[in-house]
């Protein structure tokens, strides 16, 4: 009977535990200007800090730019958060030789890691975007309102949208992107 109580005691604290994390996923532009990251990073923090003492777990596929600017507002505001890779050889064939050292710091701090697909392409990357909604209460969204294509940041906000996930836009005065 007293492992039945404790057992149900541990339950009741796992579901207070849900009750007082929010978990955020984050979609947003890949090449953002030296003077927007700092812009995007500031105002990623800001919005993290108005949750209060709630616990911040985030929900990243660590592209360069937005979700790594996310993921560094995570760890500065003692959030965690999990990675959702596009594909195993991701790295190899999709992060460039300067945001290698940032990534492999980044992803050595991500509470788990999975993979969305077998092989990087841009079906991996939208996949990866998709699987990310599904572990989110809510979205930031780094985007300055443009279309795009198949795994783009239009795209998730939309998904996220028919969802009825709560979505917020953070494109700060003055953001702008890089130029390809």
């Amino acid at each position: 009977m007293s492992s039945s109580v404790v057992g149900c005691a541990a339950n009741a604290d796992a579901v207070e535990l849900d009750r007082a994390t929010v978990r955020i996923g984050i979609t947003g532009h890949i090449r953002l200007t030296a003077r927007s990251r700092d812009l995007v990073r500031d105002a990623l923090r800001d919005r993290l800090r108005r949750y209060g003492d709630r616990l911040l777990h985030g929900v990243t596929c660590l592209a360069a730019g937005a979700d790594q600017l996310f993921a560094q507002a995570l760890l500065a505001e003692h959030g965690t958060y999990e990675v959702i890779l596009p594909a195993r050889d991701y790295r190899a064939r999709a992060v460039g030789a300067a945001n290698r050292v940032t990534f492999d710091h980044l992803l050595r701090h991500a509470d788990r890691v999975s993979h969305a697909f077998p092989v990087s392409c841009t079906r991996a990357y939208a996949a990866a975007g998709h699987r990310m909604l599904e572990q989110c209460d809510e979205l930031f969204a780094v985007w300055d309102g443009g279309v795009g294509g198949v795994g783009s940041t239009a795209e998730i906000v939309a998904a996220a949208r028919r969802r009825g996930l709560p979505v917020e836009v953070v494109w700060p005065v003055g953001a702008r992107r890089s130029p390809r």
